[in-house]
């Protein structure tokens, strides 16, 4: 006797954002036996009498956005979920042909128990790169040679925060589930996210300017998951990320030289730290390039070296504060004395400070839509990467046509590079108004 199958929407049973679970019955004989489908579904996207999932169309999306929020499924997911409704239906009568062929008696539990061990064996071969934040440990594992440990912190961020939201919301993060209303949710989930330090009691939350950051490093992650031919929602597409304008802190020229010239006998760690840090104001280079330098990239007058992050050739000329810097340190088997990042941006804080560098920045962010405006002294929020925007900045001020400087620091196009600009024209116009007065 054929089995009887049917599927059938659990009422009595409801998870937080409001799905039933639903389940596929085989009846043999008398004999009823249930199997769980993995299916989770609100009661207004199930017939139970035509045994379809209802199509998404505008009205039923707009009724279920009003009863439920932002967590509806997308068109492509319910596709999905009435195809796995279709194979299971066909292995069933794939089971019972084979118990027919070999004449052996079948029961609905030995149908079900045959469904059951193929669900767990398809469980276990599932591919991990399926599930973002375990492809994301293997994106890590792959480039840990080939790139910075700060690019890769950005990863390590975001599958911390994609954790989280899968905790908070309990729904598995996916490829193939990450689309616009997925984007939109998470937005707002690392808005209203707060860590608590459980030894300084400390709260961190997130600015809008991180978030932008973070959403970017996904869309840029599903790309390459992409790329890799995992199959990802192309619903992500139609998610836009505002930008944020950060602000450029750099040095202006006599706080370069205050630094240059600054007195530092009795310290040589201060010292040392003064001398790598204003080779890098006067050349644009990244502290990550400067950690690879050796003799041998220095030529005639030049540096030639190819860059960590974009892999590209630079050929920067020397000038007489980088030639005396090198100068200093001829005797050394490298051209700069370096230290670790970390340990340098500690120290060229304390630099700053020493060397008096402590003018009133104010730095602006927003939380969703509160902002947050923070005062500085600028030694505070200087740190490595000031050098490379002090030379862009001082270089365009100084009459060097911004592609030149694009060239010597490796800007690709001129709409990230456009900031500098902007910077270089304010400081033109307070200058300005210092000498001769502000217009009346």
């Amino acid at each position: 006797m054929e089995a009887t199958l049917r599927f059938e929407l659990r009422l009595d049973t409801v998870n937080k954002n409001g799905e039933h679970p639903l389940i596929f019955i085989i009846r043999i004989a008398g004999q009823r036996r249930k199997v769980s489908t993995g299916i989770k579904l609100f009661p207004e996207l199930w017939e139970n009498q035509s045994q379809q999932i209802v199509g998404l169309t505008q009205r039923v999306k707009m009724l279920l956005s009003k009863k439920y929020g932002e967590n509806i499924p997308t068109k492509s997911k319910l596709i999905q979920y009435q195809d796995q409704m279709s194979a299971l239906i066909s292995e069933v009568r794939s089971i019972e042909s084979r118990f027919i062929f070999e004449k052996t008696p079948y029961s609905a539990d030995m149908i079900a128990e045959e469904i059951k061990l193929k669900q767990k064996q398809a469980t276990k071969k599932e591919n991990p790169s399926s599930i973002v934040y375990d492809f994301i440990d293997q994106y890590i594992e792959e480039h840990k040679h080939i790139r910075e440990k700060g690019s890769l912190s950005v990863y390590k961020s975001l599958k911390k925060h994609l954790t989280n939201y899968q905790n908070h919301t309990r729904i598995k993060v996916r490829f193939d589930q990450i689309d616009y209303n997925f984007l939109q949710g998470f937005q707002r989930f690392l808005i209203d996210w707060e860590e608590v330090n459980e030894n300084t009691k400390r709260v961190s939350t997130l600015n809008n300017t991180t978030i932008s950051k973070q959403l970017r490093t996904l869309k840029t992650f599903l790309s390459y998951a992409k790329k890799k031919g995992i199959e990802v929602n192309p619903g992500h597409k139609d998610f836009s990320i505002k930008e944020y304008k950060m602000e450029v802190i750099a040095l202006t020229q006599s706080e370069l030289d205050l630094l240059f010239e600054l007195n530092l006998q009795n310290n040589k760690r201060l010292d040392q730290v003064r001398d790598v840090f204003c080779f890098s104001c006067v050349t644009g280079f990244r502290y990550s390039d400067l950690e690879q330098l050796h003799r041998g990239h220095i030529k005639n007058d030049e540096i030639r070296l190819t860059v960590k992050k974009t892999k590209k050739p630079l050929i920067v000329p020397l000038n007489r504060y980088s030639k005396t810097i090198l100068e200093k340190y001829k005797d050394l088997a490298s051209p700069i004395p370096m230290i670790s990042n970390q340990k340098f941006n500690k120290y060229v804080k304390e630099l700053c400070k020493l060397a008096g560098i402590d003018d009133p920045i104010e730095i602006i962010r927003y939380k969703g839509a509160t902002k947050q405006s923070t005062i500085y002294k600028k030694h505070e929020i200087i740190s490595a990467h000031t050098g490379r925007k002090t030379f862009a900045t001082l270089s365009l001020e100084k009459g060097i046509p911004a592609e030149t400087v694009m060239k010597i620091t490796g800007h690709a196009d001129y709409k990230s590079f456009q900031r500098y600009v902007k910077v270089t024209e304010e400081r033109k116009r307070n200058e300005m108004q210092k000498a001769w007065g502000a217009p009346v």
